[in-house]
């Protein structure tokens, strides 16, 4: 507890800046470069807060990370939220594997919301909202236990 008594949690992060060479593109045998090697590394963590320059594989660092909670720490599902819908866009399937990575990345196309058309028309964002909505209670009810 801190002094307002609220609970205190540190949050671990990974920040990264880079001297603009070409060592920050060079990938391991995971197929992970520099940063998302560092933020692999913290993959056990409740949370992770990732600092690093534009266009440095986030995104990427994401899927990693969120492939190894699903297969390795028992995670059923990640809800991932990005600023704009161009960032949204990296988050397509994708084939990890081919570049050294255990798992592949593949996303529903039901819950793939990036891409919903017009997507500052009331019924589209009432749809998003639903399709959230939707995936959240089929993971509470896949847990739930029936009397």
């Amino acid at each position: 507890m801190n002094t307002n008594g609220h609970s205190s949690h540190v949050i671990p992060s990974v920040s990264i800046t880079t001297a603009r060479t070409d060592a920050s593109s060079q990938a391991n045998a995971l197929g992970m470069r520099p940063m998302q090697e560092r933020a692999w590394a913290r993959r056990g963590e409740p949370y992770l807060l990732i600092k690093s320059p534009p266009a440095s594989g986030k995104s990427r660092a994401l899927m990693f990370i969120a492939l190894d909670k699903f297969h390795d720490q028992g995670l059923r599902q990640a809800v991932i939220v990005v600023p704009e819908r161009s960032i949204g866009g990296s988050f397509a399937d994708g084939t990890l594997s081919q570049s050294g990575f255990y798992w592949d990345w593949n996303a529903a196309p039901q819950w793939n919301l990036y891409n919903a058309p017009g997507v500052d028309e009331p019924r589209v964002v009432k749809s998003k909202v639903d399709a959230v909505r939707r995936l959240l209670w089929s993971a509470a009810s896949s847990t739930r236990k029936t009397p």
